[in-house]
């Protein structure tokens, strides 16, 4: 991305102010890495689309690869509180021209594809080696 796109994006995020420059950074290494999970043997340069469900899983896994138990955490204080809020993202950056997207890409893909709590809260650190240590 070059200084001048950079520049507009960083400006339309802030502007925008729902999501903090973060929170698109994480979107960007979810999509990477989901493109390359999907389409892993297409060559490179080759257009690759995901779904927006592929997405979110993506996202999740990432979230919990990440940052474990503190996921819904980390999500929730860049105002990111369900799966809708990647595709309320994702569509300001196709807007921007920054993302293509197809004829059959709806922001609706991104509805309820999981629940936060139950992707995320249900995530429990074992516990079990704190009585061995004492």
């Amino acid at each position: 991305m070059d200084t001048d796109t950079a520049e507009r994006f960083e400006r339309a995020i802030r502007q925008d102010g729902r999501y903090p420059p973060a929170a698109y950074a994480f979107l960007h290494h979810g999509l990477e890495r989901t493109i390359r999970t999907v389409h892993d043997e297409e060559e490179p340069d080759t257009p690759r689309h995901v779904s927006g469900q592929q997405l979110c899983e993506g996202l999740r896994l990432l979230a919990l690869e990440s940052w474990g138990s503190l996921a819904q955490a980390v999500l929730g204080n860049w105002n990111i509180r369900s799966t809708r809020d990647f595709g309320e993202m994702v569509f300001l950056l196709i807007k921007l021209g920054l993302m293509g997207k197809q004829d059959s890409d709806l922001i609706e893909d991104f509805d309820n594809v999981y629940n936060f709590h139950e992707a995320f809260g249900a995530y429990e650190i074992p516990l079990d080696n704190l009585d061995q240590q004492q």
